[in-house]
C-alpha cells in the first residue's frame, strides 16, 4: 500500500505537527513550501492522498487542486483542504475547486490522523456517518 503523503504547506509549525501526527502512524510525508513546488513533487511521488493549504505563496490552492486535477495520473488522487478558512462558503469553494475533502485549522491532534486517513483506507462495513 501507499503511505506517501504529500503536504503543501508554507507554515513550519504546521508542517512540523502534521508530519508528527503522520509518521507516528507509519506514513511517509513529504513537504512543498508552495504550490509549484508541490505539483512537481506531486508528479514524482505519486502520493495517496495530498493534503493542501489554501492559502500559499505564489499560487493558491484552489489553483493547485485544479492542476493536480488535469495531471491524468493525479486526477483521482484524494486531495484534502487543511486550511483556517472557516468563513461560510469556504467549504463548499474548496469542494468545487476539486478538493475530496475539508478540514479546518486549527486541527485537532486527536482525531486528524484518523480524518486523513478516511480518505484513504477502505472503511470498516457499516462504518460512516
Amino acid at each position: 500500500m501507499n503511505r506517501k503523503i504529500l503536504l503543501i504547506e508554507d507554515n513550519e509549525q504546521n508542517r512540523y505537527l502534521v508530519t508528527f501526527l503522520l509518521q507516528a502512524r507509519g506514513w511517509e510525508v513529504v513537504h512543498a513550501g508552495d504550490g509549484p513546488a508541490g505539483l512537481e513533487l506531486a508528479r514524482q511521488v505519486a502520493p495517496a492522498v495530498v493534503l493542501l493549504d489554501i492559502q500559499l505563496p505564489g499560487m493558491d490552492g484552489y489553483e493547485v487542486v485544479r492542476a493536480l486535477r488535469a495531471i491524468a495520473a493525479l486526477s483521482h488522487t484524494p486531495v484534502v483542504a487543511v486550511t483556517s478558512y472557516a468563513m461560510p462558503g469556504d467549504r463548499e469553494r474548496c469542494m468545487a475547486s476539486g478538493c475530496t475533502g475539508y478540514l479546518e485549522k486549527p486541527i485537532d491532534p486527536l482525531t486528524f490522523v484518523d480524518s486523513v486517513e478516511s480518505f484513504v483506507l477502505p472503511q470498516p462495513a457499516g462504518a460512516g456517518p
